[in-house]
């Protein structure tokens, strides 16, 4: 039997080969792809030969062994069906339409303990969204929002939209978004965001804090994330965040050095500068939350949300891969979320 799988062959080039499927173990199953998402962060970093070569592509997915070095694979957002299973594997299997943390292929051999089975309600374009919104929950987790607060988040890409569909419902006293794209602005505001403004504009930083004062007048974000994957971000995410509040970092510059102005307000202004990774919780999580917990949460999110009806823009056959990867890397801001289809 052969498969089609996506390489990432060089900087900017991708091809789709056809290859060999591995031949089926006792206790492992098939499983035929129904469609893949693109992440338009990460992936975008590997496409553009961006992402640093000396790091293990991922430490938590077994698909995603090696490193980022020419040609490999990579994606982490596959909703398939289990067609047939090894002799080792119980027949309930056969049938379910599951989610996998794998790389864009049109079949590929799994171990069971690799999928998470779909709700049998859930539609497989919510479904394709469970990485990012799983990372979504957790940056909720990390930044511990409260209760008449003042949020912003900049970028509103995947993550940014999900993460502000998120904070919409909590009673925020202002959530302001911050993107370069209309398109993404336009979404951002569907999704709950009371404002969203252009951070390129040149009173873009003034206008942030005009939106983010409470009833008292409080003066810039009590809360601030940064995912728009542009380390120069991060110096406008710190203007517009207030007396100690805190940043939270969501996005993954790669190679891309962050140059921070830390010589003027942030000095005494006791921001604090949080990372989030999805890979693991928080340590002040883990007493009482698990992956799988956040699981159960992110699928009631993925149900309440629904993505699939503001954030697909795009669906691509896999043999037009490469045309897909080309679209979010020279016109960004006429796509939010691109799928590939089987």
């Amino acid at each position: 039997m052969k498969r089609l799988a996506v390489y990432f062959t060089g900087p900017r080039e991708v091809s789709v080969r056809e290859e060999p499927l591995p031949s089926l173990e006792p206790d492992q199953v098939l499983v035929e792809t129904m469609l893949s998402a693109i992440s338009p962060g990460t992936e975008l970093l590997v496409y553009r030969g961006e992402a640093p070569a000396g790091i293990v592509v991922d430490e938590t997915i077994s698909s995603l062994a090696g490193s980022f070095i020419f040609p490999l694979q990579y994606g982490y957002s596959t909703v398939g069906r289990v067609t047939a299973k090894g002799s080792d594997v119980n027949p309930s299997w056969i049938d379910r339409t599951v989610f996998v943390f794998h790389a864009h292929e049109s079949c590929f051999v799994a171990h069971p303990t690799e999928l998470i089975q779909i709700p049998d309600h859930m539609r497989a374009e919510d479904a394709v969204f469970l990485a990012n919104m799983e990372t979504a929950v957790n940056l909720l987790m990390d930044g511990t929002p409260v209760i008449g607060e003042q949020a912003a988040v900049l970028g509103q890409g995947v993550v940014g939209l999900l993460t502000t569909a998120l904070l919409s419902q909590i009673p925020l006293a202002s959530l302001v978004t911050l993107d370069l794209y209309s398109l993404r602005r336009q979404a951002s505001l569907e999704l709950g965001a009371h404002s969203s403004i252009d951070p390129s504009a040149e009173d873009a930083v003034e206008e942030a804090l005009s939106l983010l004062q409470g009833p008292r007048q409080y003066r810039g974000a009590d809360l601030t994330y940064e995912l728009s994957g542009s380390p120069s971000a991060l110096d406008q995410a710190i203007a517009i965040t207030g007396y100690t509040g805190r940043v939270v970092i969501g996005s993954w510059y790669g190679q891309k050095k962050s140059e921070l102005d830390l010589g003027g307000r942030f000095h005494r202004s006791r921001i604090r500068l949080l990372s989030s990774q999805v890979s693991t919780l928080s340590p002040e999580m883990t007493g009482r939350w698990t992956k799988t917990r956040r699981f159960w949460v992110t699928w009631e999110m993925l149900d309440k949300v629904k993505p699939s009806e503001t954030c697909i823009t795009h669906r691509f056959p896999i043999g037009d891969a490469a045309e897909a990867y080309r679209l979010l890397d020279e016109q960004p801001g006429e796509a939010i979320q691109a799928i590939l289809t089987y």
